[in-house]
């Protein structure tokens, strides 16, 4: 733990600790990658308890079955943005994850806040997640014009705990990624159903660690980077 992460760290919470304001909403993005998987063979279905009728016993149920084995179908990446303000969420399932996607899914993000002065975003520092990556895919008046749409800042280097969109798709997970899904489509249609009741629900994370805390927790970290850069 350097100045640098203590400089982005900190960064980070302030936004966090910016006041809701509907101009400048707060805004977590980050990817994360899946696995498609399909059955081997056709799962059994589950077969119901039968009562006791006269003579014959009761019976037990039997819960659906399927093979312990899978097969790998493929890959997929679901992109998120996640404001934590407002409750809201937008996820898309992509094939991949190049900068050509990230550039597609911030133009669709942008466009999700016609009325924003200034998108906050608050994201890690893969190679992708950059304004060069919309002169790659874009015209430079396209690229410029999505470019100062967002206010970027960015969580320090392995410390992706500090993104709240972390949480987030890790609520997706729960909710929907338990199951073997072999297809793109199945995965987005899991996907949107379960994003649009987090959002119906205004479903938010309740962020605790501040600044204050920061500095009280990791006290010894920012004594070690003082002591070390002082003068001889």
């Amino acid at each position: 733990m350097n100045a640098a992460f203590i400089a982005r760290m900190e960064d980070v919470l302030a936004v966090y600790e910016r006041l809701y304001d509907p101009r400048f909403p707060v805004v977590c993005f980050d990817e994360r990658p899946c696995v498609l998987h399909g059955q081997p063979t056709d799962p059994l279905p589950p077969v119901p308890a039968q009562p006791a009728v006269g003579q014959q016993p009761a019976k037990a149920g039997r819960p659906r079955r399927e093979s312990s084995t899978y097969v790998r179908q493929g890959t997929a990446c679901l992109l998120a943005a996640f404001e934590p303000g407002a409750g809201q969420r937008l996820v898309e399932v992509s094939a991949r994850r190049t900068g050509a996607d990230y550039c597609r899914f911030l133009q669709r993000l942008a466009a999700a806040y016609p009325r924003a002065k200034k998108i906050v975003l608050v994201q890690d520092n893969l190679n992708t997640h950059t304004d060069a990556v919309f002169y790659q895919h874009l015209p430079a008046a396209q690229a410029r014009a999505l470019a100062a749409r967002f206010e970027g800042h960015y969580t320090p280097k392995n410390a992706s705990w500090l993104n709240m969109v972390e949480l987030e798709l890790s609520a997706i997970a729960r909710q929907c990624l338990h199951q073997r899904i072999p297809t793109l489509d199945e995965l987005t249609a899991h996907v949107a159903a379960c994003v649009a009741q987090r959002n119906a629900a205004n479903a938010t994370v309740h962020w605790q660690f501040t600044l204050k805390k920061a500095r009280t927790k990791l006290d010894r970290h920012y004594q070690k980077i003082r002591t070390t850069n002082l003068p001889d």
